[in-house]
């Protein structure tokens, strides 16, 4: 008997094998496709190594100075300017906070003249894309060096750096959403009479908007720590004050600074999380940790 269903099955699987061969293996074209795929990728990722010089001895070599530089940040020092660190980081979370803001209703009106589902005008729609693609393809530290010149030192050209660029990256994350929204609703708003406007208003937007919501607070979670970055280069707020420190090797300080960071940085993902599950209506955690 089960010498019968062993020639039963293995004639049925060659039969199986030669009606839907594609099922079993990969055309040669595809699999030499995929070789070829494979080998460009270890062949780029060994040139990069090459390039950067990338090697052990070069990386054992480097420990050595990195944990020199870490014993030197313990314990971390307040020093005489705690009121200047504590202002200057506020400063810093004012200066995301005020950005985010603004770049998120900016990117909304982008956002949906970016999306296939709004704006049918392909050539239209194409400019309007690479208007994204560029606003977030320049990094933020390159628009705080633009506004600085432009502004001169201080927060507002931090400011106007986290608008350009999160208006970009904003409006791209919003027109997905956008597009993946469900279309039965809006089809029934049209088949009730809605314009465009209409349809906008009740049939995307209420589908769309915890999702931009979540967006925009990962955003202002993420700028506190890049508005850190644009205070290095002239934007004001406690990159200003870490810069400072590290440039004349006070690493207690510098250690002190880093930690305030990260305690702001924490306490904000903290309260975003918070807001989340307010407005958006998420679940609580069953374990009970903040991530």
């Amino acid at each position: 008997m089960r010498e019968l269903i062993s020639d039963i099955d293995a004639a049925a699987i060659a039969d199986t094998r030669a009606r839907y061969p594609l099922a079993f293996a990969a055309p040669l074209p595809v699999r030499l496709g995929r070789w070829g795929a494979w080998l460009a990728f270890v062949v780029f990722t060994a040139y990069c190594f090459w390039t950067f010089e990338v090697s052990p001895v070069r990386l054992w070599a480097g420990s050595g100075k990195l944990m020199e530089v870490a014993s030197h940040l313990f314990p971390p020092t307040v020093g005489e300017a705690f009121n200047d660190y504590l202002w200057a980081l506020l400063q810093t979370i004012a200066m995301a906070f005020i950005g985010t803001v603004i770049a998120s209703v900016l990117a909304l009106p982008l956002g949906l003249l970016c999306a296939r589902n709004v704006l049918p005008v392909r050539i239209a729609q194409f400019l309007f894309r690479r208007t994204s693609d560029t606003l977030r393809g320049i990094d933020q530290v390159i628009w705080a060096l633009i506004f600085v010149r432009a502004v001169g030192l201080g927060p507002l050209a931090g400011i106007l750096a986290i608008i350009i660029s999160d208006t970009g990256t904003l409006a791209k994350l919003y027109s997905e959403a956008i597009e993946n929204a469900e279309k039965k609703p809006v089809d029934g708003i049209r088949a009730c009479g809605g314009n465009a406007l209409q349809t906008i208003r009740f049939g995307i937007l209420p589908q769309v908007l915890p999702l931009m919501l979540s967006n925009a607070l990962y955003m202002f979670e993420s700028n506190t720590r890049s508005a850190t970055i644009l205070g290095i280069v002239g934007a004001g707020g406690i990159g200003f004050y870490l810069a400072d420190r590290i440039r004349t090797m006070l690493w207690e300080e510098a250690s002190f600074i880093m930690i305030m960071i990260l305690v702001a940085v924490y306490l904000i993902d903290w309260l975003s999380k918070l807001v989340r599950r307010r407005l958006i209506g998420a679940a609580p955690d069953t374990a009970g940790g903040l991530h």
